[in-house]
C-alpha cells in the first residue's frame, strides 16, 4: 500500500515537534537534531520536517511504496504523466536508504517517487539530492531541488 509522503522545512525543530505532535496525536517516529517523521496511518502519510530546507514551508511531496512492483508501477505513472524524470537508484537521503526517482509537477513541486530500503546512521552526503541536471539546477539542504517561482497574475484573487 503507497503512502503520501510530504516534507517540510522548519527554522525551530523541537517547537514544530511539539506542534505536529499534538496535531497528529503521536509522537515522532523518529527524531534526530535536524530532523523528524511521523508515520502515520490516519491519514496514511510518511510526514518529515527538517532545518535542512532552503526556506520554511513545503520542501517537497512524494509517494512511499511498500515493494518493487508498486515502485515499478509509481515510475509507470511518472513516464506516462511526462517531463523529465531523474532516476537516482539506490541513495541515502532523510536518514534512509532508499531507491528513488524524482519528478516536477507543472507548477514546479518535486515529487519523489521511492522505496525505503533500510536506515542510515547520517542524513545522507549528498548523492540523495537531485544533481545539477535538473533544469532549474536549484538544490534544497534536503534531497530535492528548489522549486521554480511562479509567477502570479495580478488578475487572480482580486474581487470586482
Amino acid at each position: 500500500m503507497k503512502r503520501l509522503h510530504v516534507h517540510v522545512a522548519v527554522e525551530d525543530l523541537p517547537h514544530s515537534i511539539g506542534f505536529y505532535s499534538a496535531l497528529f496525536a503521536a509522537r515522532p517516529a523518529v527524531v534526530k537534531t535536524d530532523y523528524a517523521k511521523w508515520m502515520l496511518d490516519d491519514p496514511r502519510v510518511n510526514f518529515a520536517i527538517s532545518t535542512r530546507g532552503r526556506q520554511p514551508g513545503l520542501d517537497h511531496l512524494g509517494i512511499q511504496v511498500e515493494n518493487a512492483d508498486e515502485l515499478q508501477e509509481v515510475y509507470a505513472r511518472l513516464r506516462n504523466a511526462g517531463g523529465e524524470i531523474i532516476e537516482q537508484g539506490q541513495t541515502a537521503c532523510c536518514y534512509a536508504k532508499s531507491e528513488k526517482s524524482w519528478i516536477d509537477d507543472p507548477a514546479g513541486i518535486a515529487w519523489e517517487t521511492f522505496l525505503t530500503t533500510g536506515e542510515s546512521t547520517d542524513y545522507g552526503d549528498g548523492s540523495g539530492e537531485r544533481g545539477p541536471q535538473v533544469a532549474h539546477e536549484k538544490q534544497s539542504a534536503c534531497c530535492a531541488p528548489q522549486a521554480a517561482p511562479i509567477a502570479v497574475s495580478s488578475a487572480c484573487c482580486t474581487s470586482k
